[in-house]
């Protein structure tokens, strides 16, 4: 009798996360969390975001490197081995506090577990370390620009 139970609670599961699913295609959401006493279910779809190339668009403020600039990011998506993504939605944060240094700078050597750049998410200051040592190629976000779950941060090589 336990085993039909159980069986039965995973067809109700199944059915819940996808209602989840069709929600979050309905409103056009990145991910949603539901969480109930002992069980947390995080539906998440993958979203392909271009940083902006510059907060004003004329077609004179466009330059061929601010071009290759966003090429260059689109690339980074499709190579998602080199990217590091954000782990949370938040706001990033290329250096400690204002006016300081930041982390890492473009062509900057780092180790695995050296900071990053920060994400805050809820007032909590999150670190967002290297996954690995590598030369940092690309900075993808600006500072204080909010960011996505599962976006692109900085790209290593």
């Amino acid at each position: 009798m336990a085993a039909k139970d159980a069986s039965e609670k995973t067809d109700i599961d199944t059915k819940f996360i996808r209602t989840l699913a069709k929600i979050l295609n309905e409103t056009n959401l990145s991910d949603i969390e539901v969480e109930n006493s002992n069980l947390r279910i995080h539906v998440s779809r993958a979203v392909t975001r271009i940083p902006p190339v510059q907060a004003v668009y004329t077609p004179q403020s466009v330059s061929h490197q601010s071009i290759a600039d966003a090429v260059s990011a689109v690339a980074a998506v499709e190579d998602p081995e080199n990217a590091v993504t954000s782990p949370m939605v938040g706001t990033a944060y290329l250096a400690p506090s204002p006016g300081a240094p930041p982390f890492v700078m473009i062509g900057d050597k780092v180790d695995e577990g050296q900071t990053l750049l920060i994400v805050e998410a809820m007032k909590t200051m999150n670190q967002i370390p290297s996954p690995r040592s590598g030369i940092v190629r690309q900075i993808l976000v600006q500072d204080a620009q909010p960011v996505e779950f599962g976006e692109p941060l900085v790209i290593l090589q």
